[in-house]
């Protein structure tokens, strides 16, 4: 049932079964069976629906705080020892490059001063781990900024801006950016990813013929691949990248540059606890640093 109680807190947050399955990977038919079963196995309805909303009813509110606390403690099972009271678990996603720079630290930090505490860092896109976020799955997320509006129950927080650049091959001579862009092969960020989605914005609007190679999400083998003389890719240059390695060069995009923002989501700071608050402020003064 937990894997229904999921569903139901995403629909709840939707307002729509359609709008919820597209947050969680799911089609419209299948949040829609999850919920019959779900009503089925509790014996009542839990939604007024209208048109193709499906606001909660009077149980359904009274449900939706019991499956909250209950999605909260099924991620707590086996994590206690016997007769020792239960250490309090925070969730959150990272993406990879902040797990690489920001995130140790602030870890590190945060058990110094919550000896009792444990922390879950779960990895993932920054679509997947926002999701997460939004149906209470993880406490927070460090992520690239959507590029579309939260929630209004969710707050974010900018940790860094990121600027582009174009990666070559060391041997690759030319610092003209869009001449390198339109003569080389193209290795291209991952689509699928806001950062990538980034990526695909400029070159639409640079109309440049490309010779697509790969595409690719991960950030470390892009700049392998690069290395290897494979193709030339525009990049973030984040914080975890304090220089190139040998085998590669940057070549600065000019006043045509852009930025990834990267940054902290969770929920409203007055609704988490302590230990949340506390894993929050950290993170937020180390990016600072």
């Amino acid at each position: 049932m937990i894997r229904e109680l999921k569903t139901f807190i995403a629909v709840a947050r939707d307002g729509t079964f359609a709008a919820a399955g597209q947050r969680i990977g799911l089609t419209q038919a299948a949040v829609s069976a999850q919920m019959q079963r779900l009503e089925t196995e509790l014996g009542f309805a839990l939604f007024d629906r209208t048109g193709r909303s499906a606001q909660l009813n009077r149980r359904g509110q009274q449900l939706l705080l019991q499956a909250q606390e209950l999605v909260r403690l099924y991620g707590e099972l086996g994590h206690s020892s016997p007769g020792a009271p239960p250490a309090q678990l925070v969730s959150l996603g990272a993406i990879a490059s902040v797990q690489r720079a920001q995130l140790p630290q602030a870890l590190a930090d945060f058990h110094q001063h919550y000896p009792h505490c444990r922390t879950r860092v779960v990895p993932g896109l920054s679509l997947e781990l926002v999701n997460q976020v939004d149906t209470g799955e993880l406490d927070m997320a460090v992520i690239i900024r959507p590029p579309f509006t939260l929630h209004s129950d969710l707050r974010w927080t900018t940790l860094a801006r990121e600027p582009y650049c174009l990666l070559v091959p060391a041997d690759v001579p030319g610092d003209d950016w869009q001449q390198l862009l339109a003569s080389q092969p193209f290795i291209r960020y991952d689509r699928a990813s806001f950062g990538g989605r980034q990526v695909d914005r400029f070159l639409r609007q640079l109309h440049l013929p490309l010779k697509e190679k790969c595409e690719l999400d991960e950030q470390d083998a892009i700049v392998r691949l690069v290395a290897l003389g494979v193709g030339v890719a525009l990049v973030p240059q984040t914080a975890s990248q304090a220089a190139w390695p040998a085998g590669v060069r940057a070549v600065e995009l000019g006043d045509k540059v852009f930025h990834r923002d990267i940054g902290l989501v969770h929920r409203a700071p007055e609704t988490l606890s302590e230990a949340v608050l506390g894993l929050v402020q950290r993170i937020g003064r180390v990016a600072s640093q």
